[in-house]
């Protein structure tokens, strides 16, 4: 099949088209696919998420149960845990997480793994993308010679590049369909076939020269904002030290229309990218022999945060004659940013740790979280009332969800660490901001 052969499948949509990985990259962009026309297969291990799509059911926040419902109940959309199947589809998009090992070096095991079973299944005229951040290279120096094994020709025989998936959980304004999309092909013909696939899904599709062009571009896109936290997170650590309000500061400087671009301290990174995505390009830089200077500090700068946040409880605690061990402590939000379910790499994790560490008695509570990983013994409060909350010693807003009535903690006894500013103009010798 000629890369015209396959474009013109995706322009009638009669492609089939499979994704590896239904978290919070890859549902969203099946479901995205399905709700243009095209019939789509998702490929996942954990047979209750194959289990609950085909009911017609969605488990992912920003993914609506309505149209999963419609899209499985029309044809469009289902999903498997056979990967035998992946022999089925014109295309394929590899949407699996991509860890840091231990000594923060990149784990592209997952990566492999969907290879693995796509090499076997690899036909002629067969688009494969992957989706998941990694470090440049990965797509011609660990794809690439796995699927040529069999004697197919990349951007002859088959297509293969990289798109970086760009999703922002609980954003109410930009989604998989409306992001633009960056694409990078091993071959310029392999930039062409995922480009025309994904013009028939997205509204703007961007393509670059190279499969590593497109790679960097999302290491890039994360090492600034990391980089740019670090910095005010710095300035927060600075302020707090001549007693400045660095909300005021920053609001301040925000009024400037050009030459700046407001960021905001907190109690340290979460998410899937922002605290690892930068750490791939690092390691790459090393084994190139650069130094990413700017990255590492501001991994050491943002990852200090939760023991800072910690001894602000200390402090607050300490001017009331009380210590850390044996207070009872309520960590209020726990998913990594407002408006989720999310916790990967949640700081909020890293706080309920450390205050276990000193004796604190730690209680959670979040709307939006069911329960922490495992490993994490902290009891979650389901009430937000007076009564509920007049028994703790101290409050650390880590995670400021919209719904949450946080001005009620003001009510009660309880000394308030702020991380957030969610009590921004509320006054109170009982309120410690960062």
């Amino acid at each position: 099949m000629t890369a015209k052969n396959i474009i013109t499948k995706f322009r009638d949509r009669t492609a089939h088209l499979g994704v590896i990985g239904l978290g919070y990259v890859g549902l969203p962009l099946a479901v995205g696919f399905a709700k243009a026309g095209f019939r789509v297969t998702g490929f996942e291990l954990a047979e209750e998420k194959v289990a609950a799509l085909n009911r017609g059911e969605s488990y992912i926040i920003d993914v609506a149960a309505a149209d999963v419902a419609e899209l499985v109940a029309a044809g469009r959309l289902g999903a498997t845990s056979d990967m035998g199947r992946i022999a089925e589809v014109d295309s394929v998009d590899i949407c699996v997480p991509t860890p840091l090992s231990k000594t923060r070096d990149p784990d592209i095991s997952f990566i492999r793994s969907a290879v693995d079973v796509i090499a076997p299944a690899l036909h002629e005229g067969m688009l494969v993308i992957l989706e998941s951040t990694t470090y440049p290279g990965t797509t011609e120096e660990v794809i690439l010679p796995r699927l040529e094994e069999r004697g197919l020709r990349v951007g002859e025989d088959f297509f293969l590049a990289f798109s970086p998936e760009r999703v922002d959980p609980g954003n109410p304004t930009y989604h998989t369909t409306n992001i633009p999309k960056v694409v990078g092909g091993v071959t310029p013909r392999c930039t062409e076939v995922a480009a025309a696939l994904y013009g028939e899904v997205m509204q703007t599709v961007v393509s670059v020269s190279s499969v590593r062009v497109a790679e960097t571009v999302k290491l890039l896109e994360n090492t600034f904002r990391s980089v740019n936290i670090g910095l005010v997170n710095e300035i927060a650590l600075l302020c707090d030290a001549l007693d400045i309000d660095v909300w005021e500061v920053i609001e301040g400087a925000a009024t400037k229309p050009f030459g700046y671009m407001p960021f905001y301290p907190g109690p340290g990174l979460g998410g899937h990218c922002i605290p690892i995505d930068p750490f791939y390009l690092a390691w790459k830089a090393r084994l190139a022999g650069q130094e990413a200077r700017f990255i590492e500090l501001a991994g050491q700068v943002n990852g200090s945060m939760p023991r800072h946040i910690v001894g602000l409880v200390a402090t607050a605690l300490n001017d009331r004659s009380r210590s850390v061990r044996g207070s009872d402590v309520l960590v209020v939000g726990v998913a990594y940013k407002s408006g989720i379910d999310d916790v990967r790499e949640s700081p909020a994790l890293d706080i309920i740790r450390l205050l276990g560490q000193q004796g604190a008695q730690v209680r959670w509570y979040d709307p939006h979280v069911h329960q922490l990983p495992s490993g994490y013994e902290a009891e979650k409060i389901t009430r937000w009332d007076r009564e509920t909350l007049d028994g703790f010693d101290c409050a650390v807003i880590v995670t400021d969800h919209r719904e949450v009535a946080h001005p009620l903690l003001l009510e009660t006894d309880a000394v308030v660490v702020d991380t957030r500013n969610a009590l921004k103009g509320h006054r109170s010798p009982r309120l410690i901001k960062l």
